[in-house]
């Protein structure tokens, strides 16, 4: 939902209403330098219901490709935004995502393919220099997600990114070995309710990943009001939480 949440009276609430250092949009990331010329560069993963403020505060007038990791309304609710702006730019859209995932988004947008073009991401797939690979992941309750791994086939950096899931089997995680960066989603510091119910690691779980995995950074993005920024939480050294607008260079 982002932060603040609409009906909530709490803390965290209430600070990113009036001051703002805890308001909190739907998951983005903002990819520049993979490859190309300067319109060409950018690459954004997901494109969720807050996809026009996030290109306005970015700076960007349009975007031409986006990966999408799962069709949950929290990462594709701007797509028919997006595709508007296509029309009205006279451009196309190239939107990237494993097979299963594009059926999905068309079954409930069968329109978007009159501005975007969908093409599948079942295999590696070439950006520049980056080899970028998609896998599907455990994401509790609600199904399924998929993460992406780039890799420079050049100087071997690779960095990560997994917005929803929790409980990610041996094979799962092994494309998150050797990774410069490793971006994760958490959305509670220790979430209280029954394993069952649950979607997305917490805080506490993302640490043995840390420990287990060993990348380099991790970052902790996807996160709920139960997180006050405010706070110390006494993360560890290679670890740190996502802020709005943040930056960060490979």
């Amino acid at each position: 939902m982002g932060v603040p949440r609409v009906y909530c009276p709490c803390a965290v609430c209430e600070e990113a209403r009036a001051v703002g250092g805890n308001r909190r949009l739907r998951s983005l990331l903002q990819i520049d330098g993979l490859d190309g010329t300067e319109e060409e560069n950018t690459i954004l993963i997901d494109c969720g219901p807050d996809w026009g403020r996030q290109m306005e505060a970015a700076g960007l007038r349009q975007t031409k490709r986006i990966l999408i990791t799962h069709a949950h309304f929290d990462h594709i609710g701007g797509l028919v935004e997006w595709a508007d702006a296509c029309r009205w730019t006279e451009s196309r859209g190239q939107a990237y995502a494993p097979s299963e995932v594009i059926a999905e988004v068309l079954g409930r947008f069968p329109w978007l393919k009159g501005q975007i073009d969908f093409h599948e991401l079942d295999a590696p797939r070439m950006f520049g220099d980056w080899e970028v690979s998609s896998w599907r992941v455990h994401h509790g309750k609600n199904g399924y997600a998929y993460a992406f791994r780039f890799e420079h086939k050049t100087t071997g950096r690779a960095f990560a990114y997994c917005s929803d899931s929790i409980g990610l089997t041996a094979e799962q995680k092994r494309p998150f070995e050797d990774l410069d960066l490793f971006i994760l989603g958490t959305s509670f510091y220790h979430e209280p309710y029954p394993y069952e119910t649950r979607s997305v690691y917490d805080v506490t779980e993302a640490m043995e990943l840390l420990n287990e995995l060993r990348p380099g950074r991790m970052i902790l993005t996807h996160l709920s009001h139960d997180i006050d920024l405010r706070k110390d939480y006494e993360l560890p050294q290679q670890m740190q939480f996502a802020r709005t607008g943040m930056k960060v260079e490979i």
